[in-house]
């Protein structure tokens, strides 16, 4: 068993596509997730504030593609030809054959399955073209809807981890551990 690392290839599902980040898409980032509060409340960085912020990690983003083992996903819209949230492999062990993804999508898109489409696209990615075994994801405990998107994408419920991240406020959180393992696939995809 081997990792194959093929980098941020485009995934296309009924309604979105799933495709590497441009410099272009500064703009519908700054107004759809990284410049509001709610949409960030469960996360552990500050709103952009300013577009240029949201360039400069744009720039950073997009030099990271040249590393073959770099997975950051822009969320395309198909209806709107417009970038709502991106999904990203934000930790790594291929000698354990794991990584852990994480993903934002814009508030104005929540409660439309939208997330849960992406992630069982990255998911099947990950597992069968990529070689990982086990995927696994966190969330505060506190951010039930985002439990229910592990839970429909097909990852099972773990445990809680206690005070797992420090907020923007300072607080500790807890958080909900989910996986999904190549086995957990029944049928040939």
């Amino acid at each position: 068993m081997l990792v194959n690392h093929l980098g941020t290839k485009t995934i296309e599902t009924d309604r979105l596509i799933l495709r590497k980040f441009v410099m272009e898409d500064a703009g519908a980032m700054f107004k759809n997730w990284v410049n509001d509060i709610e949409v960030l409340d469960y996360l552990t960085w500050e709103p952009h504030g300013r577009i240029e912020v949201t360039q400069e990690l744009l720039t950073e983003w997009i030099e990271a593609y040249n590393h073959s083992n770099t997975y950051n996903w822009a969320i395309e819209l198909k209806e709107i030809n417009e970038v709502i949230g991106s999904m990203t492999v934000i930790f790594a062990s291929d000698k354990d054959f794991k990584c852990e993804i994480g993903y934002v999508i814009g508030k104005q898109f929540w409660s439309r399955g939208i997330t849960t489409e992406a992630l069982i696209a990255v998911d099947k990615f990950l597992i069968f073209e990529v070689g990982y075994n086990r995927i696994q994801m966190h969330h505060d405990t506190r951010n039930v809807a985002s439990g229910r998107v592990m839970e429909k994408a097909g990852l099972t419920l773990e445990g809680t981890l206690r005070q797992r991240k420090i907020y923007r406020d300072g607080t500790l959180g807890d958080g909900h551990i989910w996986a999904i393992i190549k086995d957990d696939y029944k049928v040939d995809v």
